[in-house]
């Protein structure tokens, strides 16, 4: 097969694609937004929490799972799939606590980024309202369960690029929630560093490091103007990097 074959259609538009990429990897190469929250490409992709879900050759799947194959439709930005994305983004926020005026983690949350992009306005389903454990032991870090979606991303980067297995999912269902392996259960107790990959990896403020909620100004942060369609997996010191570059210019 010639490399000119290796195409696919994304809402109708030829995209070149690599021999062994996912829909999500080609996507991305070629400059294409598709919205997700647990997927890293740093990591093996899992498809847990569905936000990625397109619509291919009339089926629905994972983007972040799914290999190109080559004259495959894909659909991603269509009336059906936005409303699924919005309706998945709307179960986030019902089953935890984000209050975002009040989040130190506004305008540099994914979470609360990939809400407006998908064009939430409200939450539709009722709140659970859960009271979950916030363990400030660390002296550098704030882990604050009621904002946690289970993604995942602390527990791959802990085990996989920090090798210390500092985090883990436990319970089933709407029950699920972060557990920290030491003998107290507390993120104080534990070897776990500001400097970890695990520490900058949540995309909404369930981990946050302590003393520097307004190191980037309200109005500067990663969100604030531009939509994430178009900054994809900057972190908030790459956000502010980026503003003074700008400014220096």
């Amino acid at each position: 097969m010639e490399s000119n074959d290796f195409t696919f259609v994304l809402d109708g538009e030829n995209i070149h694609f690599e021999p062994g990429q996912t829909i999500m990897e080609a996507a991305s190469h070629a400059g294409v937004y598709i919205p997700h929250l647990c997927y890293h490409p740093e990591f093996k992709p899992r498809g847990s929490c569905k936000l990625c879900t397109v619509k291919i050759n009339g089926y629905f799947g994972t983007a972040c799972t799914l290999p190109v194959q080559p004259g495959m439709q894909v659909e991603s930005d269509c009336d059906e799939v936005n409303l699924m994305r919005r309706r998945v983004v709307q179960m986030l926020f019902i089953e935890g606590n984000h209050y975002c005026p009040f989040c130190e983690k506004s305008g540099n949350c994914q979470l609360q980024a990939v809400a407006y992009h998908v064009g939430m306005l409200d939450s539709h389903f009722p709140h659970f309202y859960p009271l979950r454990q916030i363990d400030a032991s660390h002296p550098d870090m704030l882990l604050d369960r009621d904002r946690c979606i289970q993604c995942e991303l602390c527990v791959r980067a802990s085990r996989e690029t920090d090798q210390k297995n500092i985090f883990g999912l436990a319970g089933r269902s709407t029950h699920t929630h972060l557990v920290v392996n030491s003998e107290s259960g507390l993120l104080g107790d534990t070897d776990f560093s500001i400097n970890d990959f695990a520490a900058h990896i949540c995309p909404t403020g369930a981990l946050i490091p302590k003393t520097q909620a307004f190191n980037i100004p309200i109005g500067r942060r990663i969100y604030d103007e531009q939509d994430i369609a178009k900054v994809g997996h900057l972190q908030p010191d790459e956000s502010l990097q980026s503003n003074q570059q700008g400014e220096a210019k």
